[in-house]
């Protein structure tokens, strides 16, 4: 993924918060559910996020609020190494397919005629 990130060897976390526009307990709670979010300590316990965090940190976001993945989602994508723009692209071509989207319309019209079918007969019995 390519990200807008200045050229900077580490960054602050209100910078990061600024980068990523999430506050920053945002980003202490995804350091506690992504181990990969390793921030280095400053000798006033300041967190100093590196570059790779902060591409990480943008590609957690996206996942999240874009993509609309769960924490366990994204992790596990995350963890899996798998290049996350491939998986995304091919998760796009399955959702854009339009003979996968009549299929879906189908299956889905034909469970709720099921249903309807179901409430009227539990109304006409009571």
């Amino acid at each position: 993924m390519k990200f807008n990130i200045p050229d900077k060897l580490y960054f602050k976390i209100g910078e990061v918060s600024k980068l990523a526009k999430v506050p920053t307990h945002v980003l202490r709670y995804w350091e506690t559910e992504f181990k990969e979010i390793t921030p280095k300590r400053a000798n006033s316990k300041q967190r100093l996020y590196s570059r790779e965090d902060v591409e990480l940190i943008l590609t957690i976001k996206m996942l999240l609020h874009d993509h609309r993945y769960t924490i366990a989602g994204a992790r596990q994508l995350i963890e899996s190494n798998q290049e996350i723009t491939e998986s995304l692209a091919v998760q796009q071509q399955h959702a854009q397919d339009p003979t996968k989207v009549s299929e879906i319309n189908e299956v889905l019209d034909s469970i709720k005629s099921e249903l309807h079918q179901l409430q009227q007969f539990i109304d006409k019995n009571r």
